[in-house]
């Protein structure tokens, strides 16, 4: 062939057909590593890069070989630690807190079995009674567990009067308690909560109910918590008591936005994935859209550097370095 003779039309064709040729094989690329992650909508990452060490504070793992507690409403299919492997893949986040189901009742192993698997990257929530030894205690503490759970929105196995006599046993331990609880519930052991000597952890924003958001008395109420020193909020379950929806969730979003910007150093975020409390008949949110929330809950970058790496270390006794 000769080039020579190449009119500036032919050329013209040439590059146009090169840069065809290019952004086919970037997009191709791109589909080759979007994956649908089980349990999750959507397969492209989110926008926000999760900086070194960023910790996904609340998730689950279940699976079909352990022994489901009769009492629990709550039973979602297989979400394992592999499952789970690719949602971080896709989020970008390298640490993580499981957290007991309600599935299982006290039957911590789902939970423990999945830290063991995961590693030292790992914190566990188990969930226990009144009737929990000391030793056990001990032991699940050597296997990652640092927090006890009151999940009282499910048909489960803790009760308030729980609360206050646990928290003094793990205080020791260096734990905290978390409470998963509707409204109604949380306002009503406000009084226990006030008295317990262990840091308190609220889940889901605290489930503040909307449409009224930061001017429900409940939010005045966890404010007031996170004043004597020692309760966090997670910034999680964007979907939970939303009446906007995704993917502003804007009602949820100015909640998330005054914890933020009232107490940066007492949030931490966390996905909630597999999201078993969103109902089977509807989609699963989309994960990428629910993390970069996060740039408008906390719009600074320092800010959520401590969203999602400082507070989490001392929350949840991750060493200093990976």
């Amino acid at each position: 062939m000769n080039t020579g003779s190449w009119g500036r039309r032919d050329l013209l064709k040439a590059a146009s057909a090169g840069i065809a040729l290019a952004a086919f094989s970037v997009q191709g690329a791109r589909d080759a590593a979007a994956q649908q992650v089980k349990w999750s909508s959507g397969t492209e990452p989110p926008k926000l890069k999760a900086p070194a060490n960023a910790c996904d504070c609340h998730h689950h793992i279940y699976g079909s070989q352990y022994k489901v507690d009769p009492r629990t409403t709550l039973r979602p299919g297989d979400a394992t630690v592999e499952d789970y492997r690719q949602f971080q893949k896709r989020i970008g986040t390298s640490r993580d807190v499981v957290v007991q189901p309600s599935t299982y009742g006290t039957e911590n192993a789902p939970t423990l079995d999945a830290v063991a698997a995961i590693g030292p990257t790992a914190r566990a929530v188990v969930v226990v009674d009144t009737g929990v030894s000391d030793a056990d205690l001990k032991r699940m503490h050597e296997q990652g567990a640092r927090v006890i759970l009151f999940n009282l929105a499910q048909g489960g196995v803790t009760t308030p009067e729980m609360i206050e006599p646990l928290a003094k046993r793990i205080n020791d331990l260096g734990w905290h308690i978390q409470v998963n609880a509707g409204a109604k519930t949380i306002q009503e052991i406000m009084p226990i909560l006030q008295n317990v000597p262990t840091p308190i952890v609220f889940d889901h924003l605290a489930h503040i109910p909307q449409p009224e958001g930061v001017n429900h008395p409940l939010f005045k109420q966890v404010v007031a918590l996170i004043d004597k020193g020692k309760t966090w909020v997670k910034l999680s379950g964007a979907y939970a008591d939303t009446k906007v929806g995704p993917p502003t969730y804007a009602d949820a979003t100015a909640v998330a936005q005054a914890y933020a910007k009232y107490a940066p150093e007492r949030v931490v975020w966390g996905s909630d994935w597999p999201h078993p409390g969103v109902p089977a008949s509807e989609p699963k949110p989309d994960d990428a859209v629910l993390f970069d929330l996060l740039l408008v809950w906390a719009p600074d970058e320092k800010l959520r550097h401590r969203i999602l790496v400082e507070n989490p270390a001392v929350l949840y006794d991750f060493p200093k370095s990976a």
